[in-house]
């Protein structure tokens, strides 16, 4: 793998790892070198570079000081070290196959009067295995608590972990142990508590290393929960009325799925001809004995729920005849059905009047009755008071006894 002009490494997986970019240059010296770091396995690249160079001998030594490149002949026999470049500038030496035992300071040296020195630390970086995440049991009950823990093996230097559970960041407690090897193995441990919302969600273990990258663990969680219950009513479409048929379906969903559905009254016994077919209610005929609260119990593995139904029976629908209106005031005769009727207060007013009209006449014909009675008593009594010479004589006319006497009638009107 080439190194670039300053510096940076290209590295697998499209990483790029750049070095301390820093220029390690006494001052009055002429000599400079850069730090690199590669991936372990790859190609590092060291630069010896020098400005206004007399003539002088450049040479490159290893962490040992032993001589790799004089100028451009190479004394130390590996041949991983291949000359890239050699000028009165410039002496740029390329290492492949990189491993852990070259990793140390290097030396740029310039035969001057004294000698000029220069260095590049070369840091080898191993990125770690495939991250191994376990969880303590496959499956939890909601609102308990279960612990992932997420393992990075062999790594330099220590990888970090994160935790993700869906879009939630999840804070990990993390322990790091350095192997004999100089090499780094990260454990890293999350426990949170489990709803059944959680049930499905994916929890990522992400493992970041400047040596690799994209490497994740996933575990999705399992949850078991309690039934959730919801009641239907199938039949009727609205008010409850005495004489209709109640249908009512109890849908519970859980986990697992609920093993058992049972209805029941609350305070009181179910009517005796209630029929209840797994999850579904029925009750034909009803009246308003059957008020109450209904309620549907379903249960799993891991506990029970219900719904309740509250019944309440209205009456039955009256038919009230339709008034003859004119066109355009045509009234829904079913207007606020379940509500009491309405009260025609003209059809009241019209009764009452008619009643009132009805006595006013009863008691002018008695008026007219007693009046004319009393008119002919004393139109009597005036007769034989007028034909009589005395009292008993007028008493004895006044009943009649005179019969060649005119009679005299008074009318009231």
């Amino acid at each position: 793998m080439a190194s670039t002009a300053s510096g940076s490494l290209a590295l697998p997986f499209g990483l790029v790892v750049i070095s301390a970019a820093f220029l390690l240059q006494v001052e009055g010296q002429n000599l400079a070198t850069d730090n690199v770091s590669v991936v372990e396995g790859e190609m590092a690249t060291i630069s010896c570079r020098v400005k206004n160079n007399d003539d002088s001998v450049i040479q490159l030594l290893n962490p040992n000081r032993q001589t790799i490149y004089f100028k451009d002949v190479r004394p130390l026999k590996d041949s991983r070290f291949q000359l890239v470049n050699f000028s009165d500038n410039e002496l740029r030496v390329s290492l492949s196959n990189v491993s852990l035992s070259d990793e140390g300071r290097y030396v740029c040296q310039l035969y001057t009067d004294p000698p000029q020195e220069a260095y590049a630390d070369i840091t080898v970086l191993v990125p770690p295995g495939s991250p191994i995440i376990e969880s303590r049991e496959d499956v939890v009950s909601e609102g308990n608590e279960t612990e992932l823990t997420c393992t990075a093996m062999g790594s330099k230097p220590a990888a970090s972990i994160r935790w993700m559970k869906g879009e939630v960041e999840l804070i990990g407690e993390t322990t790091v142990e350095e192997t004999y090897d100089r090499m780094f193995t990260v454990t890293s441990r999350v426990r949170f508590p489990v709803s059944k919302e959680d049930d499905g969600v994916p929890v990522d273990c992400i493992v970041d290393h400047p040596a690799a990258n994209d490497l994740l663990a996933q575990r999705s969680l399992e949850v078991l929960y309690k039934p959730e219950v919801k009641i239907v009513v199938t039949y009727p479409e609205g008010l409850t009325r005495e004489g209709d048929n109640l249908d009512l379906t109890c849908i519970a969903e859980g986990k697992p799925h609920p093993h058992q559905i049972s209805w029941l009254r609350v305070d009181e016994d179910v009517p005796p001809h209630a029929v209840v077919t797994g999850a579904d209610l029925y009750i034909e005929n009803l009246n308003k004995s059957f008020n109450g609260t209904y309620r549907c119990v379903a249960s799993n593995a891991v506990g029970e729920a219900y719904g309740d139904y509250m019944l309440y029976v209205y009456d039955a629908p009256t038919t009230i005849p339709t008034p003859t209106t004119n066109p355009g005031n045509t009234q829904d005769s079913r207007a606020g059905e379940g509500a009491p009727p309405k009260i025609d207060h003209a059809v009241i007013g019209g009764v009452v009047a008619v009643v009132m009209f009805a006595i006013l006449c009863a008691l002018i014909v008695l008026g007219r009755y007693f009046a004319r009675h009393k008119g002919t008593y004393f139109t009597h009594e005036a007769k034989g008071a007028d034909d009589a010479a005395d009292a008993d004589t007028a008493i004895i006319n006044a009943e009649g006894g005179h019969n060649n006497t005119d009679e005299k009638k008074e009318y009231y009107i």
